[in-house]
């Protein structure tokens, strides 16, 4: 007898109430603190179910590269992801050879070589302003100051939106982020292709967002951000930019993108780049000031601030989660995954697999394999803006290490909160004036 003869003899709901602990969890312990659970699932339950998220959750590291690898047995290309409801389809949305065409342009002028070559000076320089701003206070809330700030001001650089007033393209990025998550439900807001991280076009714990309609607000804000983009791409004697290098790209089919396709992929990059970068700086931060040892390790040793941030990723990824979406029948870590399901990528979980990580749950910023990290997804879907990311949670850590006497506010919460983006809610800090 076939597997697929087997499950639907049994039926799924047999098979899905063999997870005792999957059915413990509710959306509210993921969201305060998810790591004891996840430790309990990826011992006893590595391909779980919840039924909180009426989906499977992959906790494990070794099955978490093998759903996000397999993006045609596992894939985004499904009408419940809500993003492309909102900004249309986009590399995030996309698989196969659709979603290489879209990503394709966007390759070269997102490589490490290109990155550092025509934005580590503005984003040095921008974090370096941002902090010497906030020094003469003695006491910041760093991810209002410097996370987000910064966050905004580099996405807008690499996009063309230098000279648009940053509070502008916030109250766009709100909108547009506030309208997909409506359509998701209730699991929290929905970004783009990850450029901090992995986690977009969230469904919400049913599937929610199959239906409905894009808010007025969300509408209005995309087609303001898509005009200006446009005017980007179209400007003959404008800035340079990536996007504007993108959209006259040939991708490998040797076709380009439609300038609609082009604004598409930028509002999704700009999503991620506003969201899980601002919780990859407050996130690296938090767990530098939360651990003195380390970080006079790391102030003693400016070259370690990179692995140090690699180590953060590892503990608390800002996007915690991916989904995906089974096409067919399949076995997976001892469970029947059916097709249709939502399969949820834990990349906190695979994060602290102790498999591949001694002592998980240690902050070691000496790490020699921290950067095996998923905190960037792997696969097809591995994060575009990784090296950006990167280079910008590296600015930051380095300028606000600078400040004397750098400590927490013990008057304010700082724990990360989140169910798919995790990171402080706050992120106050004192320092010697």
């Amino acid at each position: 007898m076939t597997f697929r003869d087997q499950d639907r003899e049994a039926g799924p709901e047999l098979d899905r109430g063999r997870f005792p602990v999957g059915a413990a969890i509710t959306l509210a312990g993921l969201d305060r603190d998810p790591h004891p659970w996840l430790a309990r699932l990826r011992a006893a339950e590595p391909v779980s179910w919840l039924p909180a998220l009426n989906g499977w959750l992959v906790t494990r590291h070794d099955l978490a590269v093998a759903v996000m690898r397999d993006s045609v047995t596992f894939t985004v290309d499904d009408p419940r992801f809500s993003t492309a409801r909102v900004v249309g389809p986009s590399m995030l949305s996309l698989d196969g050879a659709e979603h290489g065409r879209h990503r394709a342009p966007f390759t070269q002028g997102f490589s490490r070589g290109e990155i550092h070559a025509r934005l580590a000076a503005f984003v040095t320089a921008e974090a370096d302003r941002l902090v010497a701003a906030m020094r003469p206070a003695g006491a910041a809330d760093a991810r209002l100051s410097l996370a987000g700030p910064l966050a905004v001001a580099v996405v807008a650089e690499a996009l063309g939106l230098g000279d648009t007033d940053p509070a502008t393209v916030l109250d766009w990025y709100s909108a547009i982020v506030g309208s997909v998550s409506a359509l998701a439900g209730s699991r929290g807001p929905a970004a783009a292709e990850p450029t901090g991280s992995a986690a977009a076009g969230q469904t919400g714990p049913a599937g929610a967002g199959a239906e409905g309609e894009v808010d007025a607000a969300g509408a209005v804000a995309f087609r303001m951000l898509s005009d200006r983009l446009a005017a980007v791409i179209s400007a003959v004697d404008g800035p340079p930019s990536l996007l504007a290098d993108a959209a006259g790209a040939r991708g490998d089919t040797g076709t380009r993108l439609s300038t609609r396709e082009a604004i598409s992929n930028a509002a999704v990059l700009m999503f991620g780049g506003i969201e899980t970068t601002e919780g990859m700086i407050g996130n690296a931060i938090l767990y530098l000031l939360s651990h003195p040892d380390q970080l006079a390790l790391v102030s003693a040793d400016d070259s370690l601030v990179p692995n140090a941030v690699e180590e953060s990723l590892r503990l608390e990824p800002a996007a915690a989660v991916v989904d995906r979406y089974a096409t067919r029948d399949i076995r997976l870590g001892g469970a029947a995954i059916r097709r249709g399901d939502l399969v949820t990528v834990s990349l906190a979980g695979a994060g602290r697999d102790p498999a591949v990580f001694t002592n998980p749950e240690v902050f070691d910023v000496r790490r020699r394999n921290a950067r095996a990290n998923l905190a960037f997804a792997h696969g097809p879907h591995f994060c575009l803006g990784a090296h950006l990311a990167r280079l910008e949670a590296q600015a930051a850590v380095r300028a606000v290490l600078r400040l004397p006497g750098l400590r927490l506010d013990p008057e304010y919460p700082s724990a990360p909160r989140g169910l798919v983006f995790r990171k402080p809610p706050s992120l106050h800090l004192l320092w010697a004036t």
